[in-house]
């Protein structure tokens, strides 16, 4: 399971480094605007899915990807919000 998210991460990463031509997660790094608005537009799509009960974990997994398209653009490590949670732990 993490593993998954461990290479979509890396994949993401990767994309940063060595971009690809007509890459869509290319074009969602390079245009901080549109990132934003896909993570903004893909949340309202979650609770719409959520509260008709469609499409749950297709649209979760469309906020997963676009929010950390959107995190590493705006050079927002991932392990450092991981560092913030366990310091939130109880």
């Amino acid at each position: 399971m993490l593993k998954t998210l461990e290479d979509l991460i890396l994949l993401v990463r990767n994309r940063k480094k060595n971009p690809i031509k007509n890459s869509y997660t290319n074009k969602l790094l390079d245009n901080k605007s549109l990132g934003k608005e896909k993570v903004l537009e893909e949340i309202k799509e979650l609770i719409e899915a959520v509260e008709n009960n469609t499409n749950k974990i297709h649209e979760a997994s469309d906020v997963f990807y676009h929010l950390l398209v959107y995190l590493e653009a705006n050079n927002i490590k991932i392990e450092d919000i991981m560092d913030e949670l366990n310091k939130r732990k109880k």
